[in-house]
């Protein structure tokens, strides 16, 4: 078969997608190693015996439901492209609005940030790619991901320092201008759970105890020992969770505390700033 008729094949098998022109050009444009041009301008070329092969076997897993990022083994973010596994969730593209409110927060000066529960690293590189001059700490508690996130750090040749553990605990009394985090958020009866890509992702980045606020309330209840004075902390979270979410900064005595929608409209970025101690405690009396 052309190019052409390959294209048309591989979109009636995928029919069931919710992204069938753009998952079959993906797989393509991998597996022959072309940019998405190629396929408009060469539509009469023949891929190889091998390429074939390639192309059966790939559309097969895809028909299934297996995520596109991982049929590549990458996946864009922020203007980076980031390997993934099934070890660590698949970057998505609402959790570059917590890159965008990161970077219009920080200072000129230079920095340290930490992104807990970093995963691929997508949040700390990319972060890192827009701000050279900082410190950035990454932090996972899966070994796999951890090792991952260390990879990437090294082939795309942005400096971070990858710590594998849980939250908090790698980083001894360390503080910073600035938290970041996609934790877990997800109830585990929560029936998204048996649908799309998530299925294929580790349920350890993905639920969470308490209704899905147990991670969250964590790194809110123990990031005010890591932050410096007016030092911000930035949350990912569900979309119905965003009054829990500001209510629990507050009752700890945070300031400034804002919600961004992500791109659907939903309540999704919480971020606020920690006044140091003695502040807060001087505005609870």
């Amino acid at each position: 078969m052309t190019l052409a008729q390959w294209r048309h094949w591989m979109r009636e098998q995928l029919v069931n997608s919710e992204s069938v022109a753009l998952d079959t050009d993906v797989l393509l444009c991998h597996v022959l190693a072309k940019p998405r041009s190629f396929l408009i301008a060469w539509p009469e070329y023949i891929p190889t015996e091998a390429e074939q092969t390639q192309l059966s076997a790939l559309t097969a897993r895809r028909k299934t439901g297996e995520p596109v990022a991982h049929l590549t083994g990458e996946r864009e973010f922020w203007t980076l492209s980031l390997a993934v596994s099934s070890d660590t969730l698949i970057p998505r593209p609402d959790t570059e609005l917590i890159i965008e409110a990161a970077l219009a927060r920080l200072p000129a000066s230079t920095s340290t940030l930490a992104d807990l529960g970093t995963g691929t690293g997508a949040i700390a590189l990319a972060l890192k790619s827009e701000r050279p001059q900082d410190t950035i700490i990454a932090v996972e508690f899966n070994p796999q991901a951890a090792a991952l996130a260390q990879r990437n750090s090294e082939r795309l040749a942005l400096e971070i320092d990858v710590r594998q553990g849980s939250w908090f605990e790698p980083l001894a009394d360390q503080c910073f201008n600035m938290i970041l985090s996609n934790p877990p958020y997800i109830d585990g009866a929560d029936p998204h759970l048996q649908l799309g890509d998530v299925r294929f992702e580790p349920a350890s980045a993905l639920i969470a105890d308490a209704g899905g606020m147990a991670d969250l309330q964590h790194l809110i209840t123990h990031a005010r020992s890591h932050l410096v004075p007016n030092g911000w902390l930035l949350l990912e979270h569900g979309w119905q969770q965003g009054t829990l979410v500001r209510d629990y900064f507050s009752e700890q005595g945070y300031q400034q505390v804002s919600t961004l929608r992500d791109y659907g409209g939903h309540e999704r970025i919480t971020l606020a700033q920690w006044p140091g101690r003695h502040n807060a405690e001087n505005k609870h009396q």
